[in-house]
This record gives C-alpha cells, structure tokens and sequence, in this order.
C-alpha cells in the first residue's frame, strides 16, 4: 500500500499537493486517487491509492466477526462474557482450555496461512506477469507436500519434523523450477508457469506412488495430512507461520515498487533501474518460503493464494500488485472457509482444503472462461 517513491506509472505529485483529486465523475479517477504525504524537506514521500485502502480496510474489519463467530460456536456454545474472560485472563475451567487451546490458536492459524498464500501467490502473479502463477499451481505446494508424505510414510517423523521436510521440500522444489526456468532461456512468465505445472504434475504422481505402496495406517496419517485443515492445530504448528509472516512480509513491502515495475515488463523495470536478476530472486524466495511455511502448518490449501490477489486488484482497482490486500484478502478466504468447512449443513463438516478447493475450482473455471 505504502511506497517510498511514486510508482514508476504513475506521474509524479506537485510538492505542494497531498492529495491528486480525480475528474469529476470519472470512474477510472476515483479507481486511482491517491494520498500523498512528503517528509518537511522531502527526503521521503509516501503515498497511498484511495480504494486499495479502503478495501484492505474493510477486509480487516471482517475479520472482526469471524473472530466472533469462530469463538462462539463449535461443540462447546459460549457466551461473549464467557469468551472476553477466557482471552484477558479472568475465567477458568472449560472455557480457558477451549478458547486457548483450541479455538484461538485454529483462528490465528487461518489468519496467518491464509496472508502467507495471499501475498505468495501475489509475488508470483507480480513476477510471472501471469493470472495462473500461485504456489499451488506451479508446484511449490506440491513439493512441500512431497517431503511431509516421505517424512510421514518412510521416517515416521513427528509433526514438527513434518513441518521442517515440508518447508525444505518447498524450497528444493523451488530450486529445481527456477533452474529447469533458467535453463530454457528465460527466469520469468509463461514458462515459469508451465514449467512448474509439469513439477506439480510429476510430484503429484510420485505422491501417489507413495501412498500406494505404504502401509494402511500410515497412508491414513499421510492423506489426512494432504486435505489440508486447522483441525488440531495448537500453537506449536501455527507459531513458525506466525513468524514467517512477521519477518517475511516487510521486506516484500520494501520491494513492493520494484515488483510493480517487473509487472509491467523487463523494459520498464530496466528503465526505472530495478535490478531485475536480484528481485526475482530475492521475491521469489520470500514467496515460496511464506508458501512452505503455510503449507507445514496446515497442510496443502488450494486457491487461496490464486484467487486473494486477484479478487483484492479487483475490488481495489488496483493499478499493481497489493500486499497488504492480498493478505488480508488470503486470511478473510481461509478463516471464512474454515468456518464454512465447520458449519455445513447435514453434518456434512469437511476439512477447509476441501472447500477451498471447491469454491476454488469455481472461480478457476470462472477466469478461464474470461480470459483470452
């Protein structure tokens, strides 16, 4: 949302201004008004798009209550008094263990996975220049799904080694596109795209193979694992993501104005001065990390990192990537699925990767039928 410098297209703000008003009545005006503000001897200026921010504004105060909701309901029914006492400290008992033990770390959980795929699938949007770049898509997730199932089915490792061969099985898998990327004439774009689908599509079968040829209970443990879900999940497994996220985010805050400048091309970014080589690689780290992370504190989730930052850039009107949208956009879709997954009807409650990943192939559908 916040650059340290005007957007490579957007034409510079008078020094006087802080505020470029649009045209009266022009939608394409109100979709890009922006807020600048300028240090007293202009040696920072920030500046802010109305809409990205009244959207991301506005997602976070959804989250409010789902906060309620996710707290209120579940086997146990507790009062709002029940549940401000358990969080601040002034209740025991049933309610304490619920709120803190179970409810509290599965909602934080959903808020902090689902930021982490947001703003990596909007890196890989952003570096790719292409609608279907996502972690999930282009075979990251897969990888990090990889090393959980060996961990799983041939160490019979504990959940915190799971969660460490899932993030190093990302990462490795991330090497091996970029080099597989690299080696084919280019380090961005369509082939980053169909390079990592033909890596997601054989680690996919390699999965399968695993789980077939592994004893019942074992395969049981693994495929669980596989759907993707917060059941379960208590503040050992969310803490790394919590961390991620916390450590990760800023520096792609940092990068932000250089992942818009490779979003509209090599050209203009060699034109503004971005280092081309040294932000791919330096975004694309981040983003595959914050994936891994994601993917070992609740499993693959699909969708949400392709369709959080292109549903934010559509509400915002966005003229670039967001991150802070895309976060909030991710933690809005997973926690309000995993409230779905919890509540359906005729006690048909499924794990939240299931939902996502129907409502995800939806609008997947949706986009393909839109695009060229």
């Amino acid at each position: 949302m916040a650059t340290t410098a005007p957007d490579p297209t957007t034409a510079p703000a008078s020094p006087a201004a802080n505020a470029t008003p649009p045209s009266p009545g022009s939608a394409a005006g109100a979709s890009h008004r922006t807020i600048t503000w300028r240090s007293p001897r202009d040696r920072m200026s920030l500046r802010w798009h109305v809409r990205p921010v009244l959207v991301t504004s506005v997602l976070v105060l959804v989250l409010a209550p789902l906060f309620a909701v996710a707290m209120m309901t579940g086997s146990m029914q507790l009062s709002f008094d029940e549940i401000v006492g358990a969080l601040f400290g002034h209740a025991d008992g049933p309610a304490l263990r619920v709120i803190e033990g179970i409810r509290l770390p599965r909602f934080v959980g959903g808020v902090v996975v689902g930021a982490a795929l947001g703003v990596s699938g909007a890196v890989f949007q952003a570096v790719s220049r292409n609608p279907l770049g996502s972690p999930d898509i282009i075979g990251f997730v897969t990888g990090s799904a990889t090393g959980a199932i060996v961990a799983i089915l041939v160490f019979e490792a504990p959940p915190r080694m799971v969660a460490v061969a899932a993030v190093v099985a990302g990462l490795v898998v991330a090497l091996l596109v970029g080099l597989l990327t690299i080696r084919s004439g280019t380090g961005a774009g369509y082939r980053l795209v169909l390079v990592g689908i033909g890596v997601a599509a054989f680690l996919g079968a390699v999965n399968d193979l695993l789980l077939t040829r592994s004893q019942r209970d074992e395969a049981i443990t693994a495929q669980i694992w596989l759907v993707g879900s917060l059941n379960a999940r208590g503040w050992d497994e969310v803490l790394p993501s919590v961390i991620a996220v916390v450590v990760l985010v800023p520096v792609l805050v940092v990068l932000r104005r250089s992942l818009v400048a490779l979003d509209l091309g090599d050209d203009v970014a060699r034109q503004v001065g971005v280092p081309l080589t040294g932000v791919r690689v330096a975004a694309i780290a981040i983003a595959v990390a914050l994936a891994a992370f994601a993917t070992a504190t609740a499993g693959p989730i699909s969708f949400v990192a392709l369709a959080a930052p292109q549903l934010v850039q559509r509400l915002g009107r966005s003229p670039g990537m967001t991150i802070a949208g895309s976060a909030a956009m991710g933690a809005v879709l997973l926690v309000g699925a995993d409230l779905v997954s919890q509540h359906l009807p005729l006690a048909l409650s499924a794990p939240v990767g299931i939902v996502t990943a129907l409502l995800g192939g939806v609008y997947l559908l949706w986009l393909l039928s839109r695009g060229r």
